[in-house]
């Protein structure tokens, strides 16, 4: 579980050099130092934006002259995001709904600044081995081992389909009848797949640990999400979120992080070629995967953000209904009340909000 303990969320680490900026919890009560720079998530598309010249354009209305790009590595344990906004070694991080929502029920003091509108069908597809002759759909899974981090869209995603099929996968409270193997690192879910550790996976295919997975030619899809579902609607929705401190100490800085958000992957839609060739050299990922993640459906950069902030939070009431009233341990003892679901979603970042950028 991430400490409850409220640390500033400026607190930088740049190895030998590094600065830290600590403010108490009583900071509430004086006017916030100014914030000269910033630590965000290194991914294709702030690579995009930094080399692009766009977050420099948007963080200088706002007086920040410096935007780090932190590099989690291949190895990155699922929900290393959220400690990082915990321990303030990044200002804002990437996740979808459902782990983002978890990670507030476990304790981390934060709020959603950003969410997209449904995901699809093609986002986070139930892979198999392609050798592998006896696995070719969600029925051919009944007795099979699925593997999985606990605490993202690979389970929740699978959870629902198998549901949907008859066939319940394990949880604490219950045998179903695909049995749950718990693998968090994110090389050694792929790693267990190939090597027959588990039978299915599910993943972003959209990213660059799962486009590589996928364009290796060495598994298959033999499934898919719940169309028009629980997660497709809710629980697979991407989000930004940020601590509560930070969000109300620094709201023109989240601002600017949106505007630039929304500036760099239009940008990138509009000129695929030089943007996989930038996203290819800053990920280190071949030019191949690097637009394959941008012209794919399953891509999850690419959609549209919900402007009501209202429309999110009955998407959070929702599906943490479903998946609780269908056998999900995450929220069953400690599921968000709707107040606590309303003042997750920080509304000054939607539309109607005093920093919104649907204005």
């Amino acid at each position: 579980m991430w400490s409850s303990a409220r640390l500033d969320v400026r607190k930088i680490a740049l190895g030998a050099a590094a600065l830290a900026l600590v403010a108490g919890t009583a900071s509430s009560a004086i006017a916030a130092e100014p914030l000269t720079f910033i630590n965000l998530q290194h991914n294709p598309w702030t690579v995009v934006a930094k080399e692009k010249g766009i977050f420099k354009e948007e963080f200088d209305k706002v007086g920040i002259k410096e935007v780090n790009l932190i590099a989690s590595g291949a190895a990155e344990l699922s929900g290393a995001e959220s400690a990082g906004l915990n321990r303030g070694s990044i200002a804002i991080a990437q996740r979808m709904l459902y782990p983002a929502t978890a990670h507030r029920a476990n304790g981390l003091d934060a709020v959603v600044v950003w969410v997209s509108e449904a995901s699809n069908k093609y986002r986070t597809p139930l892979l198999a081995r392609a050798e592998n002759t006896e696995i070719n759909s969600i029925a051919d899974m009944e007795g099979k081992i699925y593997g999985s981090n606990r605490v993202g869209c690979s389970y929740t995603s699978v959870y629902e389909a198998f549901d949907a099929a008859g066939l319940p996968l394990d949880t604490k409270q219950r045998t179903g009848k695909i049995r749950y193997k718990g693998v968090e690192n994110n090389g050694a879910r792929n790693a267990a797949l190939l090597s027959g550790a588990v039978d299915g996976l599910a993943t972003h295919i959209g990213n660059n640990s799962g486009a590589a997975l996928y364009l290796s030619g060495k598994v298959k899809i033999v499934g898919r999400t719940v169309e028009n579902g629980v997660y497709e609607n809710g629980a697979g929705r991407v989000s930004f979120f940020a601590m509560r401190d930070f969000a109300e100490s620094y709201p023109d800085a989240v601002k600017a992080f949106l505007i630039s958000y929304r500036r760099a992957t239009a940008w990138i839609q509009a000129n695929v070629d030089e943007a996989s060739e930038i996203i290819s050299k800053g990920t280190r990922v071949p030019i191949e995967i690097a637009r394959f993640q941008i012209v794919d459906p399953s891509g999850y950069e690419f959609i549209a953000g919900d402007e009501n902030a209202d429309s999110v939070r009955k998407a959070i009431h929702d599906f943490q209904d479903w998946y609780i009233a269908h056998g999900d341990d995450v929220f069953t003892d400690r599921k968000l009340d709707d107040r606590q679901i309303a003042e997750f979603v920080d509304g000054k970042f939607f539309r109607g909000g005093k920093y919104s950028i649907y204005q």
